[in-house]
């Protein structure tokens, strides 16, 4: 089982190596299927069941996503720990 997951981990990482020249929707899309891909990984890896597989999709989605539109902008979103957020450039 290991070694599927290792594979497929290696294909990701060469797959977004071929994501230098993309739209921004491109970008977005490939952000979103790179996220719920890694979600179903690290639930097979966990041994979960279907219904966290599910939600660790949707959450893998949702983090690929922001983290795609970050990228685009060059700019980050950080909480003040008051329940505001700030922009400033990524690190």
């Amino acid at each position: 089982m290991r070694i599927p997951l290792i594979a497929m981990l290696g294909a990701l990482v060469m797959a977004l190596s071929a994501c230098e020249n993309l739209t921004p929707e491109q970008r977005t899309v490939a952000g979103v299927a790179g996220g719920a891909a890694a979600g179903l990984i690290a639930a097979d890896v966990l041994e979960a069941d279907d219904d966290w597989r599910l939600i660790s999709a949707l959450a893998g989605a949702a983090a690929g996503t922001v983290v795609a539109q970050n990228q685009q902008t060059g700019m980050c979103a950080y909480a003040r720990g008051d329940g505001t957020y700030y922009r400033a450039p990524c690190p």
